[in-house]
């Protein structure tokens, strides 16, 4: 039997393993969650390129994703970011995102944020406003021509495009939809060794047969993912009211627009910032197909304001339920033909109200042409007078005699004193071409008073009796 210090010192030197051990274990530990950590941190060179036209609302709907009450709009292109936060893990990254300006003549500054070494990293949002559904099509179109004609100029390599293009195929054939109720923890974990926006081929499931996709379905491979956003939804109802939309048009365009969506392997979100509706649902998207996050949300196409289309998910016989609706149209009319913008109607231009020229301005104008024309007839002729020709007309008839006062004749002295009372009314202030209303208002008073004045002497002149004629004559009358 050992002795008792002998024993008790051999179960201390076991002790103290123990303790080692566990330390080695704990260490062991904290390195290996530090390890994985690091090893899963999300990526800070992610990002998002906004394409649309100017009023569309890229720069609300980037305010609304980043919690910013009043959004501000530069020119250009512009940049922001969105805290991006995995709960779970307790990860931060900031998502970047490019603003283009709607000004075609910014769409060169596109090489600044999407170039040949970050393409892989990049995910693009194409917008368009319900407010403008006639221009809905259009728009994306034009914006699509732009994204398309700005990666061929990046000349990718050809392998590197052809994989980009697979990539986004195989998203389409593997996408299997959330069942109804599931939650994102139920959802399986992300697989943070590839890239969420070009996830790689399964090498564990080789034997697994992946369908065709349809014969529209990424017709227009771009091999980037795209994000179809319609703003501004909570014009639906202003549309309702004033240009009289009924259900149908607006299941009309959903089908324009998935459409695109199908050929360009894009997924559709509709939105209202002003109602709040599926700014959430698009901020937990991007979380998803950016950094790989789980996601539960399903389709939903019911309501005409919040339709939200993952992507994958949609192919031409889903949106063929949408024919059922259309009674006054068809689905294969052209869109511009059925969505007509609407007349612009123009101000009535009335005719502008005439104000009658003051008298004494007008009499003011009138000596002023006659000053500058040579006169009609002879010297000293008064305007008053008719013309010489008209005189030598009129002399060739006979014409009465009147008798002579004070050896002048009457009509010489009545006339003539009128004419020259007239142009002495026309001489005044020439100087001013346009007296004012106190001035104009004392030449009026001032004419009548000299008017009244004159007419008066020449009536008290009428009225006098004539001088009796002195000659043989008198006597024998």
């Amino acid at each position: 039997m050992a002795p008792t210090g002998e024993r008790n010192e051999n179960m201390g030197a076991i002790a103290g393993d123990d303790d080692d051990n566990e330390a080695q274990n704990l260490w062991a530990t904290i390195l290996g969650e530090v390890q994985s950590s690091s090893a899963s941190n999300l990526p800070s060179t992610k990002s998002v390129l906004l394409l649309g036209d100017n009023e569309s609302g890229k720069t609300t709907l980037v305010a609304k994703l980043q919690g910013v009450e009043e959004p501000k709009k530069g020119t250009g292109l512009e940049y922001y970011f969105i805290n991006i936060k995995d709960e779970y893990r307790d990860e931060k990254a900031r998502l970047g995102v490019w603003v283009l300006d709607g000004d075609p003549s910014h769409n060169g500054l596109l090489k600044y944020c999407v170039t040949k070494d970050n393409f892989e990293h990049n995910l693009v949002v194409l917008v368009a406003s319900m407010s403008n559904p006639w221009s809905i099509m259009e728009s994306l179109e034009k914006w699509t021509n732009v994204l398309r004609e700005h990666i061929d100029r990046l000349k990718l390599q050809h392998e590197d495009r052809r994989e980009y293009e697979e990539s986004l195929v195989r998203f389409f054939q593997e996408y299997t939809e959330p069942e109804e109720g599931q939650s994102s923890q139920s959802v399986a974990a992300p697989r943070r060794d590839v890239n969420p926006l070009h996830p790689s081929a399964s090498h564990t499931e080789e034997d697994r047969v992946l369908l065709p996709l349809g014969e529209n379905t990424l017709s227009q491979n771009l091999g980037i993912p795209i994000v179809v956003v319609i703003t501004k939804t909570d014009a639906i109802s202003t549309l309702e009211k004033e240009h009289d939309y009924r259900e149908e048009h607006f299941d009309f365009i959903q089908q324009h627009i998935r459409k695109f969506c199908l050929q360009i392997g894009a997924a559709l979100v509709y939105t209202s910032v002003k109602e709040d509706k599926n700014c959430d649902l698009l901020y937990r998207y991007f979380e998803h197909r950016i950094y790989g996050f789980p996601f539960s949300q399903q389709a939903y196409v019911v309501e005409k304001d919040s339709v939200f289309v993952p992507t994958g998910w949609d192919n031409e016989k889903k949106i063929k339920i949408l024919y059922e609706n259309l009674s006054s149209m068809k689905a294969e009319d052209c869109y511009e033909d059925v969505i007509v913008k609407p007349m612009t109607r123009k101000p009535v231009q009335r005719d502008a109200e005439v104000i009658a020229e003051d008298e004494q301005v007008f009499l003011v104008k009138q000596q002023m042409q006659l000053s500058k024309q040579p006169a009609p007839g002879a010297a000293g002729e008064s305007p008053l007078r008719p013309p010489a020709a008209a005189t030598n007309k009129q002399s060739t008839s006979p014409r009465p005699t009147t008798p002579q006062l004070d050896g002048k004749n009457p009509q010489n002295t009545s006339e003539g004193m009128l004419a020259n009372f007239f142009n002495s009314l026309l001489n005044k202030n020439t100087r001013t071409p346009v007296p004012t209303k106190a001035v104009v208002d004392s030449d009026k008073a001032a004419v009548t008073r000299d008017a009244t004045a004159e007419l008066e002497r020449l009536t008290r002149s009428k009225k006098t009796p004539e001088a009796k004629p002195n000659g043989p004559d008198s006597s024998a009358s």
